[in-house]
């Protein structure tokens, strides 16, 4: 029996309702799209009963939308029935491609728009629901996960806000810091890798890709995302090395201390392919100065492997860098807004998460656990048996 078709052995926790919210409404379709394929294929004698009443439908989205006065003010409305409904809400606070009008006056929504939005939909709810579980990638100020200095700490004040406001668990991807977890210690922050995905992306795109320790290494850009790369290098069995980062304390330039170098640690790259691990590409500084040093120290093929594509500073510096040869393939998810302009890129991988996010409802929707969705080893060495790349 399949893993999905067990899923259907338990009942459902109610009917469920998907709201992607304005700025996740493409990949809202696609997991939306998954969740009515599957209900429609799977055969149960339960089915037919009151406890899955409402299973199969032609749509599982439910009309929400939040509209706004000329003032910039808005509100959440929910357009159907939510009541008894097991509610998952997809949300993308970095989508700035969404703008809105105040007093004439055009303004693109930023991270704190998005998720006053979300609070307006769980408060359109009205407890009415029979359980929420929000789903955001990208999770809100995750950035600001610990205090420095006198500073605010918006991603645990935010993270308790939500379940204050009824949310039951929170779903995000490769958090910058899982351990933002603490602020909310008797409730359920699950933080997913899409290391399966990116690897079956790469075999997928770069047919002579090979994942063994003669062949390629895992290299961290910085010491934050070590255990990121570590966990890779241990899956896959390769050797794994990491740059840090020596930064200027003195002065603060666009909210960082400046990097003064990248100092590498680890064993020799020649003529290897590099993987380089991180959660996120935002400037792309220290990605394209970690891939030059490592081209410098005479790596073969650099590829880079981010969950988060977020390219603040523009596509022009990665243009250059492929054509110069100093990075071979850049992968991302889709999980947060994609420039048509990045999708067109010939360096550019995008990674599909809608049929990861559908599997992770649709299981949580019967109450099933999904400790086996969120530990890849096993669908990894199963992918690389496929294309005859694994050694036991």
């Amino acid at each position: 029996m399949s893993y999905r078709e067990k899923i259907v052995e338990t009942i459902p926790v109610g009917p469920l309702g998907l709201i992607a919210l304005e700025s996740s409404k493409t990949l809202g379709q696609r997991v939306n799209d998954y969740l009515v394929k599957w209900r429609k294929e799977r055969e149960s004698e339960h089915k037919g009963t009151i406890a899955f009443y409402g299973y199969q439908r032609d749509n599982y989205l439910i009309n929400a939308c939040c509209p706004r006065f000329g003032t910039g003010e808005a509100k959440g409305q929910i357009k159907e029935s939510v009541r008894g409904y097991d509610l998952y809400l997809l949300v993308d606070v970095t989508n700035y491609s969404l703008t809105y009008t105040v007093c004439g006056h055009t303004n693109h929504m930023s991270p704190d728009d998005h998720y006053q939005d979300l609070k307006r939909i769980i408060a359109a709810v009205g407890g009415k629901a029979r359980r929420i579980t929000v789903i955001m990638p990208y999770l809100y100020e995750g950035r600001q996960h610990r205090r420095t200095s006198r500073e605010s700490l918006d991603c645990a004040l935010a993270l308790q806000e939500l379940i204050n406001m009824g949310v039951e668990s929170i779903i995000t991807f490769d958090a910058h810091d899982p351990r933002v977890q603490n602020s909310i210690p008797l409730n359920s922050l699950e933080t997913v890798s899409p290391i399966y995905q990116n690897i079956k992306a790469l075999l997928l795109n770069v047919p002579d890709i090979r994942f063994d320790s003669d062949h390629m290494m895992i290299i961290s850009p910085d010491e934050g995302s070590m255990y990121r790369a570590v966990y890779y290098a241990s899956i896959l069995g390769l050797d794994v090395g990491s740059f840090y980062k020596r930064r200027d304390y003195t002065k603060i330039v666009n909210g960082r201390n400046p990097i003064i170098a990248h100092e590498f640690l680890g064993s020799d790259v020649k003529g290897k392919d590099v993987l380089l691990i991180d959660d996120m590409i935002s400037s792309g500084d220290s990605i394209l100065d970690a891939a030059k040093e490592l081209k410098r120290r005479k790596a073969n093929r650099i590829f880079v492997a981010a969950t988060f594509g977020l390219f603040t500073n523009g596509l022009d510096k990665f243009d250059e860098a492929y054509e110069k040869g100093i990075i071979h393939r850049i992968l991302t998810t889709n999980l947060i807004y994609q420039t048509p302009e990045l999708l067109t890129k010939p360096w550019y991988i995008n990674v599909d998460m809608s049929k990861y996010i559908a599997l992770i409802i649709d299981t949580m929707n019967h109450d099933n656990s999904i400790s086996q969705l969120l530990n890849p080893v096993e669908r990894i060495h199963n992918i690389l048996k496929k294309y005859g790349q694994y050694k036991d």
